[in-house]
C-alpha cells in the first residue's frame, strides 16, 4: 500500500485496476460513471485512505465548489430555518456551504469580498441588502449571486422572494373575519424589503374595506422586545387597535405578552394579533399565533437552482399560507 503522502488519484486507479479518468469522474459531482465502477473506486479510495484535494482542484479549474451563504443575523429564527434547507440542497449538487454572517453593512461588505479569494461557485444573501456595486462585482466576475427575500431592484442577481403582498393581504383579511375593524400594522423599519411588502397587500385589504386608515408602528429591530414597546406605544393612544397585524413573528410574540402582562387584555377576544414567517415559537401552546407561513424549503430549493443558473422564473415567487391559531380564534 502506497504511503500516506503520496495517496492520490494515479494511485486509487492502480488499486481499483481502473483508469485516472474513472476515479476523476467518480469523484466529479454529476459525471457519468457506473454504479459499478463508482462502487469499485470508492472501496479502493477508502481502503487507501484517499480524499480528494480540493484546494488543488480549485487551482486547476479556477473556481471551487464553494457556495457563500451570506445571513444577516442567527438570532432570526426563520433565518436560522433557511440553513439547513439551503446546505442541504447545495450537498445534493456537490456544492459546500462558506457561512458568514453580516450584521451591518460594513460587515456584509467585508464578507462579500472575503468569498471572492475562496473562488466560490456562487453566493447566497439571506435578507441581507447587497449594494449594486457589490452584484457588479460579482456579476463582472460570473459569479452567480442569488438573494433570498431582498430588494428586487438589482440588475443581474438572480431573485428568490416569498408572496410578501398577499401574505399582507391574507394577514388583513384573516383579521377582518376575526371581527376586527380598527386594525394596526407593526413593522421593521420602513427601509425593510419584506416589511414594506407585506405592508402594501395589507393596506389593498383594508383600503377595499373601506376602514380607517391604519394605526403603523415600526421599530429598526424586529424582534420580540421591539413588539412589547410597540404594543405599549400603540396602546397609549386615544384610538385602540382591536387588530394587529406584525411583520415578523417575532414582533407579534412581544405584542402577545405586552397585551397579556403589560394591558390586561385578552388575545383573540379583545385583540386579535397575526404574525408572519411559522417559526417555531409561533405554533408553542403559550402562543398559539395564526400566522402566515413562508416556506424555507421551498425558498432554498429554488436559490440553490437559481444560483445554478437553473431556468428558473426571475424573480421566483414562493407562495405562502395562513395558519389559524387561536390569536384571532377564540
Amino acid at each position: 500500500m502506497p504511503s500516506p503522502d503520496i495517496i492520490n488519484a494515479e494511485a486509487v486507479a492502480l488499486h481499483a485496476g481502473v483508469s485516472r479518468s474513472a476515479v476523476s469522474r467518480t469523484f466529479t459531482p454529476g459525471a457519468s460513471v457506473s454504479p459499478r465502477m463508482r462502487e469499485r473506486v470508492m472501496k479502493s479510495a477508502e481502503a487507501l485512505g484517499y480524499q480528494v484535494n480540493l484546494i488543488a482542484r480549485t487551482m486547476n479549474k479556477g473556481s471551487s465548489n464553494f457556495v457563500g451563504i451570506i445571513t444577516a443575523g442567527f438570532e432570526n429564527p426563520f433565518l436560522a430555518s433557511l440553513l439547513g434547507p439551503l446546505t442541504h440542497h447545495l450537498s445534493l449538487q456537490g456544492l459546500m456551504p462558506l457561512l458568514m454572517n453580516a450584521n451591518d453593512p460594513e460587515q456584509l461588505e467585508r464578507s462579500m469580498q472575503e468569498l471572492l479569494s475562496y473562488q466560490v461557485a456562487g453566493v447566497i444573501l439571506t435578507s441581507a441588502a447587497a449594494s449594486s456595486e457589490q452584484v457588479e462585482r460579482y456579476l463582472n466576475r460570473q459569479v452567480p449571486l442569488t438573494m433570498i427575500n431582498c430588494d428586487a431592484h438589482l440588475q443581474g442577481a438572480n431573485l428568490v422572494v416569498s408572496d410578501h403582498v398577499e401574505g399582507g393581504r391574507l394577514a388583513a383579511r384573516e383579521l377582518l373575519r376575526s371581527g376586527a375593524t380598527r386594525l394596526a400594522f407593526v413593522g421593521q423599519s420602513e427601509g425593510n424589503y419584506s416589511s414594506r411588502q407585506r405592508l402594501q397587500g395589507f393596506r389593498q385589504v383594508v383600503a377595499e374595506a373601506g376602514l380607517a386608515p391604519l394605526a403603523e408602528h415600526y421599530e429598526a429591530v424586529g424582534g420580540y422586545a421591539a413588539g412589547v414597546d410597540a404594543a405599549l406605544a400603540l396602546f397609549a393612544q386615544p384610538t385602540r387597535p382591536d387588530g394587529i397585524f406584525c411583520a415578523t413573528d417575532l414582533l407579534a410574540l412581544g405584542v402577545m405578552d405586552a397585551l397579556r402582562f403589560k394591558l390586561g387584555l385578552q388575545v383573540a377576544r379583545d385583540v386579535a394579533v397575526v404574525g408572519f414567517d411559522d417559526i417555531p415559537q409561533a405554533g408553542h401552546d403559550a402562543y398559539a399565533l395564526t400566522t402566515v407561513r413562508q416556506d424555507p424549503e421551498a425558498l432554498a430549493r429554488q436559490a440553490v437552482a437559481a444560483t445554478l443558473n437553473a431556468a428558473v422564473e426571475q424573480p421566483f415567487l414562493v407562495p405562502v399560507q395562513l395558519i389559524q391559531r387561536r390569536s384571532t380564534l377564540e
